[in-house]
């Protein structure tokens, strides 16, 4: 059985396919950029964890750490303001040093959906070419 020639397609047939193709495109760059966008989100709220975390920890220890103090180092012969002080410090320093990894894991994240920028610049170039 002989092949049927290919006809030539018409200019509304070319335009209506690109028509579909750019959105079908745009409907998958949607999705790209809001899975980027999710996982940034999921990152975020570990950080903000991290400080809620550190600050409880901070603010704990801090209390716990002046009755330990008072009781264990005055049972060391240490005056009783010494020894608050000291647990206190040591403590303060371990929920600062927490409080400070979480602002700057925050400062450093990345929000910006780049795959899905840099994708769109590409569709755009693809775009311009079909016209053509």
């Amino acid at each position: 059985m002989a092949k049927e020639p290919q006809r030539e397609r018409s200019l509304g047939e070319l335009f209506g396919d690109l028509a579909q193709d750019t959105s079908t495109l745009v409907r998958q760059e949607i999705q790209l950029a809001k899975s980027e966008l999710t996982h940034s989100a999921v990152q975020v709220g570990k950080n903000i964890g991290m400080l809620v975390v550190g600050g409880v920890l901070v603010l704990t220890s801090t209390l716990a750490l002046i009755a330990t103090l008072i009781l264990g180092l005055g049972a060391l012969g240490l005056p009783s303001w010494l020894a608050a002080l000291i647990v206190t410090l040591v403590f303060l320093g371990v929920g600062l040093v927490l409080v400070a990894r979480g602002r700057t894991a925050l400062k450093n994240a990345d929000l910006l959906p780049r795959q899905t920028i840099e994708t769109l610049k590409e569709d755009q170039e693809w775009i311009k070419e079909q016209a053509t």
